[in-house]
Order: structure tokens, then C-alpha cells, then sequence
């Protein structure tokens, strides 16, 4: 099976995005990610909410995702339309979460260092992620991992597996 290819238009974010960056911790009580959507980074960048389009991928340093397990975060990211998450590395907890709403994550450590906003990504998942004429190798997820991200999130995954969607 040939690997899943897209492009891209990329968000430049450095090390150590937190999910109260993410989604900060005032804005949690709205009725839902759609009402949150709009504050999304706001106490990073203000505007950021409002630019992202579906498509576009979130390319981070180091850590990204760290602080509270707050599911939130993944889920604003989804909400937003966004692609893809690439980061040098991913803080765990923030990971399964992301994984299990359905949004996919990559780890490429040397991207961030070589990308601004608004450039343009073409990712092969599970293989590599081509910028600006260089190539950056990226590793396989797990078949399971696959699953959960392409039906959506954990969720529909498992009804899926036991024939209810």
C-alpha cells in the first residue's frame, strides 16, 4: 500500500509549546472546540486562530504539547482544520491524546530549524517530509497508530473494528 502523501502550507512555532498555549485554561468553560477555536494560541499569538485553514500543519521545536493533559488541546487543533502536528518531539501525554482524537503527529527533529510561515510541506507519512528542495526522513507509525488516526480517533476506530460504523 503506497503511503498516504499531502501538502502543505506550515505554522512556525518554536520548543516547549504548552497546552495552555494551546488552549489557554480561561476559555476552557465555553459550551465547546468550536465556541474555543478563536483562542486557540492566543497567548502566543493572537491572530494565529483566525489564519490557520484547514490543510495547514503546525511545524514546532521541542516538547510540544507539555503541561497539563488537557484533551482540549487536540481537540482545538482538530476544530481548527488542522492537518498535521510536526515537532522535534512531542511531550507523551500529549501525544496519546492527539492520537486518540485523530490528529496526526509527526517527529522530524530537524524541520523546525528550516521552515517559517507560510512555506510550503509535501509529507509522505511514514517516510519523509520534503522543504525548500531538502528531503527529511521521518519514521513509520505503528499499523495500529494508522488506524486510529485515518477512522478519526480512538472512538471511531473501535467501532469500526467491531462492525458499528
Amino acid at each position: 500500500m503506497a503511503a498516504e502523501t499531502f501538502t502543505a502550507r506550515v505554522w512556525a512555532l518554536g520548543d516547549d509549546i504548552d497546552t495552555d498555549i494551546i488552549m489557554p485554561t480561561e476559555y476552557l468553560a465555553l459550551k465547546s472546540v468550536e465556541d474555543m477555536r478563536p483562542y486557540a494560541f492566543s497567548p502566543l499569538r493572537p491572530e494565529l486562530a483566525g489564519q490557520i485553514r484547514p490543510g495547514d500543519v503546525i511545524v514546532a521545536g521541542r516538547n510540544f504539547g507539555c503541561g497539563s493533559s488537557r484533551e482540549q488541546a487536540p481537540e482545538v487543533l482538530k476544530a481548527l482544520g488542522v492537518r498535521a502536528v510536526i515537532a522535534g518531539s512531542f511531550a507523551r501525554i500529549f501525544f496519546r491524546n492527539a492520537i486518540n482524537n485523530g490528529l496526526l503527529l509527526i517527529e522530524c527533529p530537524g524541520l523546525r530549524a528550516n521552515v517559517a510561515d507560510g512555506d510550503e510541506i509535501a509529507v509522505e507519512v511514514g517516510e519523509a517530509i520534503t522543504c525548500k528542495g531538502k528531503t527529511y526522513p521521518i519514521a513509520a507509525l505503528s499499523d495500529n497508530l494508522l488506524e486510529i488516526i485515518n477512522a478519526g480517533g480512538l472512538v471511531h476506530a473501535m467501532r469500526r473494528r467491531n462492525g458499528l460504523e
